[in-house]
């Protein structure tokens, strides 16, 4: 069966082409009973428009797409909730792909996207500086970063992350910690650098503390509960205290690795998490964690693509940066 034209709809309904696509397009500027006909017309034809054809008309799309590390990471979806809420307050569609922290398929991503002639891109890039992102917007195609900060050229909106970490180490001196792990990875991925670079200054500053890092591939729950394991088969006297995982997810792998050896927590190894997800408050002893708004990330990301598609030639980039907030919980203090 033929999909139903407009010319159709116009004729059903008594009216020109023009004024269907108005109502379309512009349903304002048509009067209420003309409108109702025509959508009277498009309901019992069963019309639906060739948006795709449209888009090809205009040269752009009404979808903006959104690269992720992770989307079974709760943080992340947070993000896409964000977005998404005032995508659809613009008429506009998010499509959410997940990189999985591998350049190669973020690559892949990339280039669909920008074959597929979206909107904008929001973006969790594994590099910031990678120079397709700012040629991606030379040729037409508007980017900002999402939990990433810019030095130029592109607008972001991130967390403070080292500041983050140092909150952390800050908490988990005070606290009576004196070796303590930090894990999280790849190193090469910004967010983790800062983390990890924010609680090695406070160390540093302390002096008396040893910290060591353990990298893994993947931020996971399984990969907190492998390392966890691990460190929790060495000597009393050698393994940390404290343990800091530059998420919830390997954080809540590492509790259960903890469990699973018998070591209570926190008072023979206090844990802290980052993102502050659910699952953080959840666990069978809350965690710890540096809460950042995720939603907010989300939206106002959104923002900065909107503004730049609005105002093409005279916008000027902005990197937004907001702080973050240690939660503490049972999971790194001692309850009295």
């Amino acid at each position: 069966m033929a999909t139903p034209s407009i010319k159709e709809v116009a004729q059903r309904a008594g009216v020109s082409v023009g004024t269907v696509s108005n109502v379309l397009n512009r349903p304002w500027i048509v009067a209420a009973t003309t409108r109702q006909r025509v959508q009277d017309s498009i309901q019992a034809l069963g019309f639906v428009r060739n948006e795709a054809a449209r888009h090809l008309r205009a040269g752009r799309s009404r979808t903006v797409g959104l690269i992720v590390f992770d989307v079974a990471n709760p943080f992340f979806t947070a993000i896409a909730e964000g977005a998404e809420a005032l995508a659809y307050a613009h008429d506009t569609m998010v499509m959410l792909c997940n990189s999985k922290t591998d350049r190669v398929r973020e690559g892949h991503h990339l280039d669909q996207l920008e074959q597929q002639r979206v909107l904008g891109i929001l973006i969790t890039p594994f590099d910031s500086n990678d120079p397709r992102l700012t040629a991606m917007i030379a040729r037409g195609t508007p980017v900002v970063l999402v939990d990433r900060t810019a030095e130029s050229g592109l607008c972001s909106v991130s967390v403070d992350d080292q500041l983050g970490g140092r909150l952390v180490g800050e908490h988990l001196i005070e606290t009576g910690h004196r070796r303590i792990a930090f894990i999280g990875g790849p190193f090469g991925v910004q967010q983790v650098a800062d983390r990890m670079a924010g609680i090695t200054a406070v160390v540093e500053q302390v002096g008396t503390v040893k910290l060591q890092c353990h990298e893994v591939d993947v931020m996971g729950v399984t990969e907190g509960r492998v390392i966890g394991e691990k460190l929790a088969a060495l000597p009393a006297r050698s393994r940390p205290t404290a343990a800091f995982l530059a998420n919830d997810l390997l954080a809540l792998g590492f509790l259960q690795a903890m469990a699973a050896a018998g070591l209570r927590v926190p008072e023979d190894m206090a844990i802290v998490g980052y993102d502050d997800i659910d699952f953080a408050r959840a666990a069978a002893v809350p965690l710890s964690s540096v809460r950042q708004p995720a939603e907010l990330l989300g939206r106002s990301a959104m923002e900065l693509l909107q503004e730049e598609v609005e105002a093409a030639d005279s916008h000027r980039h902005r990197q937004v940066i907001f702080q973050p907030d240690l939660i503490v919980r049972a999971s790194s203090t001692v309850q009295r």
